[in-house]
């Protein structure tokens, strides 16, 4: 991980997990934070889990562990942001606040997935050809290669 993005969008995702963390525990314990509950607790503590493993995968610059983030939040918070959009459509009831700070909460679970994903995809091509300054000047220079004359000893000798 050598892009400043990618090192900001995994720590807004670590907090964003340390947050959900908070909230399902307060909801243990018998409180809401902010009015704001889990959508589905047994559902909210397996994703937990499941979005440990995908940030150690998004760290190491896997793309499956960005899919699966992406797929496990958007079904997660998918169907929320989308049960939210239909009730403002309809506009037959008032809504609470607790249903707008809900799709507020749904809305950065689900801008955050795309946004790993997006950076995993543009830097994609910095993993095939990595430049490092600090080790190039060395490794990519041709003059400074050792020049072999017919005196080099070029024989792989083996032992067994």
């Amino acid at each position: 991980m050598k892009n400043f993005s990618t090192w900001m969008l995994v720590m807004f995702a670590v907090m964003f997990w340390g947050f959900r963390a908070i909230m399902i525990l307060m909801t243990q314990m018998g409180n809401d934070l902010g009015g704001m509950e889990p959508l589905n607790m047994n559902l909210e503590i397996i994703l937990s889990f499941v979005v440990l493993a995908c940030l150690v995968l998004i760290v190491k610059r896997k793309m499956i562990g960005a899919l699966i983030y992406l797929l496990g939040y958007g079904m997660y918070f998918g169907v929320n942001l989308f049960n939210y959009a239909k009730l403002m459509m309809e506009q037959s009831t008032e809504i609470q606040i607790t249903m707008h700070m809900s799709a507020f909460v749904s809305l950065l679970g689900m801008i955050l997935p795309v946004a790993i994903l997006l950076d995993l995809l543009m830097d994609k091509g910095r993993k095939a050809n990595p430049k490092d300054k600090k080790t190039d000047w060395f490794y990519k220079n041709e003059q400074f290669d050792r020049k072999y004359d017919e005196r080099a000893d070029r024989n792989n000798y083996r032992t067994l």
